[in-house]
């Protein structure tokens, strides 16, 4: 494994966040072949648990699996995360295959600065001046976005406090990440399994009907569980303010495809992106202050 020192840490972070923000193109490659957001949540699920079990292995955490289904506590915490993602997925399923790719962009956006928030609500966590900004801006943000659709982003908001909540609740469970993706996907793959026999019986189901839809669902499970697990190796080996900027590319990407694909985009609604990027824009500087201010401490 190549060290911490050369820029492979940053290298695995980019290429997650680059594929969370293309993912939308795959959810609609597989729509397009006529499958439903349900069908879809289902084999990513089924798909996602073996290739998570990959990563299980290859990290040697096999007896780790073993002790949270022996710890009733430990799985109740990844019985709840399992609840929260499985919400964060069937939205965004639905809202990239529906037309709503800028909410879903705008949910991501909102996510981090959500978790600044839940910071110091839970967990008693100091809030600067820079924070508190950050807030405010989004928050008119989401009003200017509520008044140009005419009713609250309520996708945005699945999107970002499901996301934001999975984190929190992930945080303090003792599963490390391969192990917590392994058995999330696990739990949710027994309703699945069900669910695609049953669409099978009815002769509704996609799976094995052709070529081209069967390997996207099949792909469905690592275009899930890899950037996952690039997320979380990059994510304790490269600083705060690194991954602060990193994970606004995927919402981006994602602002653009929008774009491209002729969502509507109004003036007010840009206005309303105008404020969440500043909110952002914000975040981002903050956790570079203190994460430069930690290191002129340390040396």
């Amino acid at each position: 494994m190549a060290k911490d020192t050369d820029n492979t840490p940053l290298a695995a972070g980019l290429l997650c966040y680059l594929i969370w923000g293309f993912v939308p193109l795959a959810f609609q490659a597989i729509g397009h072949l006529g499958v439903g957001s349900w069908e879809i949540l289902a084999h990513r699920t089924l798909w996602g648990a073996p290739t998570a079990l990959v990563f299980v292995l290859l990290a040697k955490q096999g007896r780790q699996v073993l002790d949270v289904f022996r710890n009733p506590r430990l799985l109740a915490g990844l019985g709840l995360s399992t609840a929260l993602i499985a919400t964060n997925w069937i939205v965004f399923i639905w809202a990239v295959n529906s037309g709503h790719v800028l909410e879903s962009s705008l949910g991501y956006y909102i996510t981090p600065l959500i978790n600044m928030a839940a910071g110091v609500a839970m967990f008693r966590e100091r809030m600067d001046r820079i924070g508190v900004a950050a807030i405010a801006l989004a928050m008119v943000g989401v009003i200017a976005q509520a008044l140009a659709l005419g009713q609250l982003p309520w996708i945005s908001l699945v999107l970002a406090v499901s996301f934001g909540a999975y984190g929190i609740v992930r945080k303090q469970v003792a599963a490390d990440a391969q192990t917590g993706l392994f058995i999330e996907c696990l739990l949710l793959a027994v309703p699945s399994l069900g669910f695609a026999i049953w669409l099978a019986s009815r002769g509704e189901g996609h799976f094995a009907t052709g070529l081209p839809v069967t390997l996207w669902l099949i792909a469905s499970g690592p275009i899930t569980a890899v950037p996952l697990v690039l997320f979380s190796w990059a994510a304790r080996r490269i600083p705060l303010s690194a991954m602060g900027f990193l994970q606004f590319i995927a919402p981006t990407i994602s602002f653009f495809i929008g774009l491209a694909e002729g969502e509507a985009f109004t003036p007010l609604r840009g206005v309303s992106f105008a404020f969440i990027w500043a909110g952002a824009a914000l975040f981002a500087f903050g956790a570079w202050r203190r994460a430069r201010r930690v290191a002129l401490a340390v040396a």
